[in-house]
């Protein structure tokens, strides 16, 4: 462990020179750090899973005089093993509390913001203010690389440990499951074609007269409702395909859509009164259904904050 404290400084081409600036600016920056945590905290409980977390005061005050900790640290001047072996502790905390890196990497750049503010407000005058900067800079980046290297090797010994059968099967799995996303989202490409195809032909009904005006007006707008619903499950699809959640409300939209234009056409003839009430209560059935799935992913938001 030591030599390899010793390469990751190396790596950064942080020196003593580095440490001795650190050192030297540690009564300035340490009078900020009352307002450094209020800004942090404001800053972190904007993350939806922050309050799952840090739910209750106690630990809240406890996390806080960790941070308060963390921050001082920064400019102990002292970076040996000690000190990285806490940086990896609290990495391995994060890994286990299952914090999202990218909750990380947002809140280091909070720090390397607010403190590099602070180096240029209060050293603007100072001839050495490059060097401090740059000082900062690497130790917030030394700060970022240990703890995200829990992550890496937390999902590397997940990995290992699984079975060669485990392997190879989790890693077919992984391609049947994409080769299958790109179908749909292909057959989602064919269907938005298909309700153009629709549009058009309801289109050359109403123009040629083959159809009367009210019948024409309404059908072309069932298929124009029918394509916006394919266009946004399109959307919703290339989310997915980036690694957003599955969009089933937007399933759901299309199918209302659907009903909703079968409803607009047989709506003029008094024969499908049965069918409209049907098709209707169909209408409801979705739209209670997207109606509930939408509190529920409010609600599990809200939970979060």
């Amino acid at each position: 462990m030591p030599k390899q404290c010793d390469e990751i400084k190396s790596n950064y081409c942080f020196t003593n020179s580095d440490e001795k600036f650190l050192l030297q600016m540690r009564p300035e920056l340490e009078s900020c750090v009352d307002t450094f945590l209020d800004e942090f905290y404001k800053f972190i409980f904007k993350f939806e899973q922050s309050a799952e977390f840090l739910n209750d005061e106690k630990v809240i005050a406890r996390h806080r005089g960790m941070i308060r900790q963390w921050y001082l640290d920064l400019f102990s001047g002292t970076y040996d093993i000690s000190y990285f072996m806490k940086l990896y502790k609290i990495g391995e905390v994060h890994v286990r509390l299952g914090l999202p890196t990218h909750y990380v990497n947002a809140a280091f750049n909070f720090v390397r913001v607010f403190v590099l503010g602070c180096v240029q407000k209060k050293y603007q005058d100072d001839s050495n203010l490059t060097d401090r900067i740059k000082a900062v800079e690497r130790i917030i980046d030394i700060n970022l690389d240990v703890l995200t290297c829990s992550y890496r090797e937390e999902e590397l010994s997940r990995f290992l440990s699984l079975s060669k059968i485990e392997k190879g099967l989790l890693g077919f799995l992984k391609k049947v499951s994409s080769y299958f996303n790109y179908l749909l989202a292909g057959a989602l490409v064919m269907v938005a074609f298909f309700a153009i195809g629709l549009f058009g032909y309801d289109v050359y009904l109403l123009v040629s007269g083959e159809t009367n005006i009210e019948k024409g007006i309404l059908t072309t707008l069932g298929s124009l409702l029918i394509l916006w619903a394919a266009i946004e499950l399109i959307n919703d699809e290339m989310k997915h395909l980036r690694g957003g959640s599955f969009a089933l409300e937007a399933f759901i939209t299309l199918a209302i859509a659907a009903l909703i234009r079968k409803i607009l056409i047989y709506s003029l003839s008094s024969e499908h009164a049965t069918d409209v009430l049907m098709y209707g209560l169909l209408v409801l059935c979705l739209s209670v259904s997207y109606r509930v799935i939408s509190i529920k992913e409010k609600s599990s938001k809200k939970e979060t904050h």
